[in-house]
């Protein structure tokens, strides 16, 4: 067969580059095989890759027994959970369309055969998928598996619940000092991406739905031994993918996208999901637009209640049965497509022979009539905004409120902890879009407050930003265009009235149009946050939120 990999190893004119492979330890006798580059994103700073080193020796084992050499080449990743609230959360986001370039940039300058990514934290999955896409080369995705729950005094913790929402519950006096330090010391237990429905977990399943993982990787728990049992595997399919030619493309089709979206919906998962497959359709040329969500979402009913909304973990989602179960649940709108494993998705179906009631509702009993999403319009909207509607309340799914504006997280955070947000406002955070973050910065840090301080059913919170895949409360984000770009959030005043209506898909500012238009003749764009460094590229080069936050 002929390889990418010739164009570094064969013929004459090759000699020097032969020479730099052989100096990297290369045996001789392998040079004739394909070479599988292994993506690592391992590093020391996030609990998700911790565990990794374990799992590189595996897809290692896998590549070396299914006929190929594996090369392992490194990534960066960031954690979310300690970048937030400060200037740090800007790299979030734009670290997505780095991660998608060094993997581009490796595969294409060492032209690799295959590659096997590996990967479990929130924008690292999306950055290996869109360049899994953009490139085309046999690929599949290992991600390292969420994390287990801790406890304390017989009950179980984690992430969201115990650190960000515990804040607000010892500032309203509800725990105790002692209380609080035992949730900082032991709400993250270990390795794994955090325990419940958050980004990170939800892209995983969403990978493993749309084919690009083997079944059960999406779930399977950090550092156990059937997720060493999944990287070997993976490393043993990419040598087939790769003498098959089975490229990403063939796999991560409108179908497969169509898949992802309704198993998001049913299990109510992270709003991060609308712009991640969004930009991993781009670049794959799969058409999608923004409503495909709300469609998909209007008839998906809502069968798991995993934490933060509900009380169920990664943990026990996986006991029930995992991703394959979830996709039995939905067997009759679910599209049959080719997966990475070579079973096509109704196959994979087929073999699901249990799963718990109680994780996984049975249509008849779910949830909720609708999808975990809903993409609202209206004049401070026009392209759209995005709501997590499985995590309001029924109090809360039409609400009228009195705009209270503020210009960054952190001036709306003050006054969150100052007391200042009464019952009846909404919240509008701006200035903090893809251009103006710049990096649509994740604010699960007023949203978990607000609910720790038992404002959850009386505060409503509008952005032009984004939210964690904890955050759960009536909380609108990706709000387009953005104030930036002189969106009508822009235009908005304190004291001016904000109409929420969910199941209308309805989000109005109740300002006539004339007002508005004098207001938007004296607006002008604020200076730019940042000025240096790639971040001010970024800025100029990024699109709204409801294109997925793309760069043109």
């Amino acid at each position: 067969m002929n390889n990418r990999s010739d164009r570094v190893k064969k013929g004459l004119e090759r000699v020097p580059h032969r020479a730099l492979l052989y100096a990297t330890g290369l045996p001789k006798g392998e040079m004739k095989k394909p070479f599988i580059g292994i993506a690592s994103s391992f590093t020391d700073l996030i609990p998700g890759h911790i565990g990794m080193r374990d799992l590189e020796r595996f897809i290692e084992k896998g590549v070396h027994a299914g006929g190929a050499y594996p090369m392992i080449f490194g990534l960066p990743g960031i954690c979310d959970g300690i970048a937030m609230g400060h200037r740090g959360m800007h790299y979030s986001l734009p670290s997505r369309e780095l991660i998608a370039d060094m993997v581009e940039s490796v595969a294409e300058a060492h032209a690799l055969d295959g590659l096997v990514l590996l990967t479990n934290c929130d924008k690292i999955t999306p950055g290996m998928l869109m360049a899994a896409g953009r490139l085309n080369i046999p690929a599949i995705v290992v991600t390292a598996g969420p994390m287990m729950t801790g406890r304390y005094k017989g009950r179980r913790t984690s992430f969201i619940r115990n650190t960000f929402e515990a804040m607000g519950r010892f500032r309203a006096g509800e725990i105790s000092k002692d209380e609080l330090d035992a949730c900082e010391l032991g709400a993250c237990p270990g390795a794994g991406s955090c325990q419940g429905l958050y980004t990170a977990n939800t892209m995983n399943c969403l990978t493993e739905v749309m084919g690009m993982s083997l079944p059960m990787c999406g779930t399977a728990l950090a550092q156990t031994a059937e997720k060493r049992r999944i990287a070997f595997a993976s490393g043993e399919r990419i040598v087939a993918l790769v003498k098959k030619n089975v490229t990403p493309r063939k796999i991560m089709t409108r179908q497969a996208f169509e898949n992802a979206i309704r198993v998001d919906m049913a299990l109510g998962g992270s709003s991060n999901t609308v712009l991640h497959l969004l930009a991993i359709a781009n670049e794959a040329g799969v058409k999608l637009p923004l409503d495909v969500f709300d469609s998909i979402s209007r008839d998906t009913r809502h069968i798991a209640s995993i934490e933060p909304v509900g009380d169920h973990y990664m943990e026990d989602l996986h006991w029930a049965g995992g991703i394959p179960a979830v996709l039995s649940r939905l067997k009759d709108t679910i599209k049959d497509n080719p997966t990475v494993s070579g079973l096509r998705v109704k196959a994979i179906i087929t073999g699901v022979k249990q799963i718990d009631d109680d994780v996984i509702k049975p249509l008849g009993e779910a949830y909720h009539a609708e999808g975990g999403i809903a993409v609202l319009k209206g004049n401070i909207a026009p392209l759209g905004a995005v709501v997590k509607q499985s995590g309001v309340s029924d109090k809360m799914m039409r609400f009228t409120g009195r705009a209270r504006v503020f210009d960054s997280e952190e001036a709306a955070m003050k006054a969150i902890l100052a007391n200042g947000i009464k019952a009846g406002m909404v919240v509008v955070i701006r200035y903090e879009g893809p251009k103006g973050g710049p990096g649509m910065r994740e604010m699960l840090a007023p949203t978990a407050t607000l609910m720790g301080l038992g404002l959850g059913d009386s505060v409503a919170l509008i952005t032009d930003g984004r939210f964690s895949g904890g955050t759960r409360g009536p909380c609108v984000g990706h709000i387009s265009p953005e104030a930036m770009e002189g969106g009508t959030i822009a235009l908005v005043e304190d004291g001016d009235t904000i109409e929420l209506d969910i199941p209308a898909r309805r989000i109005e500012l109740k300002v006539d149009d004339a007002a508005l238009a004098e207001r938007k003749k004296l607006w002008k764009a604020p200076e730019p946050k940042i000025k240096t460094g790639w971040l001010a590229r970024y800025a100029k080069a990024v699109t709204s939120a409801n294109t997925g936050a793309v760069l043109r």
